[in-house]
């Protein structure tokens, strides 16, 4: 199986060397320093199991690539539109493109069914962009649980061995595509499997960042910290229960329960992805995590104050630094 990664930071470079480590052929498009390290001596990943090392193919340029069987797509939201530029020449007739990213993803309303099919969210894929360059009939979507930092150009650090990849089809029939990806991952000692219902998925991850990360991004504190202070951990719970109204209102089922998420917080001490951003820098994916779900309660006609409030003032944060506009 030829795959490409498009996007090698922590998350991708994870999976581009538990692939590589599954028996599939993988290329990589990044860019930067990031990109100089892996075609000088590859990628490595630092986890729980073991230390392990990958030679890819990467380039900044997809044409370079060549035509693939699958296509994982591991940017943050922001880059999305970068994505839809580029994309292109990775695609054959066969090609499945699978997004592995965190919050709302632009393909939510397709294969959802009556009364929301068809509904587009324009703040995540501006003027379809996306959607013509990829098309939805070659999506599956995914969802990834894995703390990544990329610990210097090439190098991956996975902070706890609890790690696993669902993927899914938007209308939710059973995927020998699917399956064949996680086959291949899990080979490479990533546990990943395919669920006929990724939205519920979807949620699942949200809710965990959900009751963190838009109060991280305001305190650059980490889950553990923040779950010394009462106040606080009131606001979490809060914005989980406002989530899971919403989720249940557009027909998803949510096992993740507030309390439990809650005790898993309060030993959390790896810094939330999207505050990382916040502190480099970088591009933050303050509408595919923090806006959409708003979008979603508006749409469902589920009131979200508590998250409202928390978004408004993360906005702000993310403005005021020049990362959010």
């Amino acid at each position: 199986m030829r795959v490409c990664v498009f996007g090698a930071g922590a998350i991708g470079g994870h999976l581009a060397v538990r692939l590589a480590r599954g028996g599939a052929d993988v290329s990589v498009v990044a860019r930067g320093a990031n990109l100089a390290a892996i075609q000088a001596t590859g990628l490595t990943v630092e986890a729980a199991d073991g230390r392990f090392s990958a030679q890819v193919a990467a380039s900044d340029k997809p044409e370079s690539l060549g035509a693939q069987d699958a296509v994982i797509v591991t940017v943050k939201a922001p880059a999305l539109t970068s994505v839809a530029a580029g994309i292109g020449p990775l695609l054959g007739p066969e090609t499945v493109v699978a997004f592995v990213m965190n919050g709302i993803p632009w393909w939510y309303f397709d294969g959802i069914g009556a009364p929301f099919e068809g509904r587009r969210l324009p703040r995540i894929d501006p003027d379809d962009a996306v959607r013509k360059a990829v098309g939805a009939q070659r999506t599956i979507g995914g969802v990834i649980w894995s703390a990544c930092t990329v610990k210097s150009p090439g190098v991956i650090e996975v902070a706890h061995a609890q790690n696993r990849l669902m993927l899914g089809e938007p209308d939710g029939r059973e995927s020998p595509r699917a399956q064949a990806l996680a086959a291949v991952l899990s080979a490479g000692g990533l546990p990943a499997m395919a669920t006929p219902r990724i939205r519920d998925m979807i949620w699942s991850k949200l809710l965990l960042n959900l009751s963190s990360n838009p109060i991280s991004v305001l305190t650059q504190s980490t889950p553990e910290t923040l779950s010394t202070e009462p106040a606080v951990v009131e606001a979490s719970r809060r914005v989980m229960q406002e989530a899971i109204a919403v989720a249940r209102a557009l027909g998803c089922t949510v096992d993740r329960d507030p309390e439990a998420q809650i005790t898993i917080n309060r030993s959390l001490a790896h810094v939330p992805s999207i505050t990382q951003d916040l502190l480099l820098g970088r591009p933050m994916e303050i509408d595919a995590m923090f806006d959409a779900p708003l979008e979603l309660g508006r749409i469902a006609g589920v009131p979200m104050p508590t998250l409202e409030l928390l978004v408004a003032m993360a906005k702000l944060r993310a403005k005021a630094a020049g990362l959010y506009r």
